[in-house]
């Protein structure tokens, strides 16, 4: 490969390159069972993208939708997880003072604080002064409801997670179908 090309692509993956331009780009549509599934990407060209997002999906077991067609589905929201065995009382107490809008405790005993992303910050600096940490904290859009899925039907929907998430351009990828592989 020329030297020339490389160093064009280079600078147009680090964007160096003038007249290159990036654009953030939501996708939606359905996997394996009905799943719903948002694909967030940023590309240069969104041709491309959308030919390789609906490539992989149909390839998958998937299809393409329209804007707004499981969107519906999704919450943007904050959310921080706990470990089992974290105090549900103190978590309780500084989640609600902090602004937080739900804390929800799970059978296996973890428990889930949602927030407002706007209030993602101010809540997660309160857990912090207060000695807690959450096992995972991140701004996300979490499903409202979760479809459940056979045992083939789960491994068919990994597969099609892990191929949009080795596209390029993918920089998330948010569904709700619940996995157990």
């Amino acid at each position: 490969m020329p030297a020339d090309n490389i160093k064009r692509n280079i600078d147009k993956a680090t964007g160096n390159l003038e007249g290159v331009t990036y654009e953030e780009i939501r996708y939606e549509g359905y996997g394996v069972g009905g799943a719903a599934v948002m694909i967030d990407t940023m590309t240069d060209n969104k041709v491309r993208t959308v030919a390789e997002i609906r490539h992989i999906l149909s390839k998958n077991g998937g299809n393409l939708g329209t804007d707004g067609s499981v969107a519906f589905q999704f919450q943007h929201c904050g959310q921080f997880f706990f470990a089992p065995g974290t105090d549900e009382n103190k978590l309780m107490e500084v989640a609600l003072e902090a602004g937080a809008q739900d804390v929800i405790v799970h059978d296996d005993g973890s428990q889930e604080v949602l927030c407002a992303p706007n209030d993602f910050e101010a809540i997660q600096t309160a857990f912090a002064q207060a000695g807690l940490k959450a096992e995972l904290a991140q701004i996300t859009m979490r499903a409202e409801n979760t479809i459940e899925l056979s045992e083939e039907e789960a491994q068919k929907m990994q597969k099609l997670l892990d191929a949009l998430e080795e596209q390029d351009d993918v920089q998330d990828v948010y569904h709700n179908a619940e996995l157990d592989v």
